[in-house]
């Protein structure tokens, strides 16, 4: 490829909409461009490292039986009205009406059209297990995009289905398939990708698991364990806290005048927020109940983990004069406002705790939950925290990092199966659901992800394995003597040998093939100027600076295969 004829422009302004740097550098390289909100076009130097990430995902996928299908973007309603999604889905699903009347949805994952596809197929125990998978573009109606294709409303995706008789030979695939998206990310250049342990969300099942990139401009918080193995997405993470006992006080009610956050009341009675009981009140989303929630008073409550616990989604609530409910002084004793109770996991076992009095400019002190409520139910809802206790090893040892998903992987179970009435009979003639798992990676949120980890400040620096091209040959004053004929016999070389060359020999000055070389951010680089031939050799570089090597032009072919090789096989591509 003569980069004269590419097309994208590739300058040196930071675009002032640009967040992050994976963002910027990949529209100053003229890798895509913005058609609308969350919505890119790719140039030829994108869609060409798209192709290597989804060619890794076949060959992964290939290795433990998949078998690649492809399903509709759109499908009709029905299929979601089915699995019951098509009304517990927000507007992230985009519905429309077809020109005969018929409600279609664009699909932003395909649970419903995998069943659909392989539900009469699957009629015999004898046919299982299976997977099948697809890459395909999607389309999320997203409230917020974000960062360039991190966070997009239309995206490429890998998605995958399996179907199994038994939760036994589930788990054994689901194994299997974690380790194959290990090799995945190892082989596309980030094998520092962690597998945390995540919440399901809207894909249902009960075992699920996210592969995260760790880096300061995640979206996500990953809680890890600096003792074990143990990591978590902060919204499945367990929060365990420990209590000091003391000698119980008596209930008594003070005065707080004008006293309503938490760290104004503990201010004012000189206690630690860990003392304290804090109200947080929520509403339904589908009938406005309201649903009180009391948490020890220094930490906060988890929305994931409270529309899990409840199965509904809530909202912050609008207090109102008929609610009963008073804002500021909310205490669990005498409350008699018509709503849900729940008592955070953390207040287990507390006593002296500051609370509420449901009573304006009135709190309680010296409240103990196990004689003021012996049938109290204790919930799981608190966020954790930095220094927090790790579910699995009891140390105070918990941290907390940013990450970008990169990819999930889940145990749906019999969800999609049981709702859209897929059944097989069984050996013993009796008819059951098959059980499911689901496997997801996002390939441009993967490209941007490999950019975000591996750039400088002057461009990207691309793996071999994912590179839109192994060589970049820079060929500086044509004009001289020899340079010419140089740098085209080793570009005809090295693509006669199968070598992927990009070759700028425009007439521009050596700062902007530098330039562009940067922003490219091909593997390898070779310099062919009037300077070095004099020596009779070429400049021969790694993009990473870990090598720069003057090397006799009748050798230069033969050491830009071998290194070429050498790097391949760091990223694993040759077996």
């Amino acid at each position: 490829m003569k980069l004269e004829k590419l097309v994208g422009d590739r300058f040196k302004e930071r675009p002032a909409d640009c967040q992050v740097d994976s963002h910027a550098l990949m529209i100053r390289g003229g890798y895509m461009k913005n058609v609308a909100n969350g919505i890119y076009s790719s140039y030829m130097p994108l869609r060409r490292i798209t192709r290597k990430i989804e060619q890794i995902i076949r060959e992964e996928m290939d290795a433990i039986d998949g078998q690649e299908v492809q399903f509709p973007v759109v499908m009709p309603a029905s299929l979601w009205q089915e699995s019951g999604r098509y009304d517990s889905i927000g507007k992230e699903l985009l519905r429309f009406t077809d020109r005969n009347g018929a409600q279609m949805v664009l699909g932003m994952t395909h649970e419903e059209a995998a069943v659909q596809l392989v539900r009469e197929y699957g009629q015999s125990y004898a046919k299982y297990p299976f997977m099948i998978y697809q890459i395909q573009t999607k389309f999320r109606d997203e409230a917020r995009p974000r960062a360039g294709l991190i966070r997009v409303r239309e995206f490429t995706m890998k998605d995958a289905y399996s179907f199994h008789t038994s939760q036994e030979d589930l788990e054994q695939y689901y194994d299997k398939c974690h380790k194959a998206y290990e090799r995945i990310y190892a082989r596309a250049g980030i094998p520092e990708v962690v597998s945390v342990k995540s919440d399901s969300g809207m894909m249902g099942g009960n075992v699920s698991h996210e592969f995260m990139l760790l880096t300061p401009i995640g979206e996500d918080s990953i809680v890890i364990c600096n003792e074990c193995d143990y990591r978590a997405n902060m919204e499945a993470a367990e929060n365990i806290v420990e209590n000091e006992t003391e000698a119980m006080q008596e209930l008594t009610k003070v005065a707080t005048p004008g006293m309503h956050t938490i760290e104004q009341v503990c201010e004012f009675l000189h206690v630690d927020a860990k003392k304290s009981m804090k109200a947080v009140v929520y509403q339904k989303n589908s009938d406005d109940k309201y649903i009180l929630i009391f948490v020890r008073g220094d930490l906060e409550i988890n929305e994931t983990k409270l529309t899990n616990y409840l199965g509904c989604d809530v909202h912050p609530a609008v207090i109102t004069e008929e609610s009963g409910i008073q804002a500021g002084f909310i205490g669990p004793v005498n409350q008699n406002a018509d709503c849900i109770v729940l008592f955070d996991r953390s207040l287990k076992g507390t006593t002296n705790l500051v609370c509420g009095a449901n009573e304006v400019d009135y709190h309680y002190t010296g409240l103990n939950m196990e004689r003021e409520f012996p049938d109290a139910e204790y919930v799981d809802l608190a966020k954790v925290v930095e220094g927090g206790i790790c579910p699995c090893c009891g140390k105070k040892s918990l941290t907390i990092s940013r990450g970008i998903e990169v990819g999930n992987i889940f145990q749906l179970g019999t969800k999609y199966t049981k709702t859209m009435n897929m059944t097989y009979v069984d050996k013993d003639g009796t008819s059951k659901n098959p059980i499911m798992g689901c496997y997801g990676i996002g390939v441009g949120r993967m490209a941007a992800s490999i950019c975000e980890a591996h750039h400088d400040d002057y461009g990207p620096i691309w793996p071999m394995s994912i590179a839109p091209w192994q060589v970049h040959i820079c060929a500086m004053n044509l004009d001289k003597e020899g340079v010419r004929e140089v740098a085209d016999t080793l570009y005809e070389n090295l693509q006669n040998a199968g070598v992927e060359v990009i070759y700028d020999d425009r007439s521009v000055s050596a700062g902007n093939k530098f330039s562009d070389a940067d922003l490219l951010g091909v593997p390898v680089r070779v310099v062919v100027s009037p300077r070095n031939l004099k020596e009779s050799v070429v400049e021969v570089s790694t993009r990473d600076k870990s090598l720069m090597e003057k090397v006799p032009v009748e050798n230069a072919e033969q050491y830009v295969k071998d290194l070429v090789e050498k790097m391949k096989k760091e990223c694993n591509l040759v077996k």
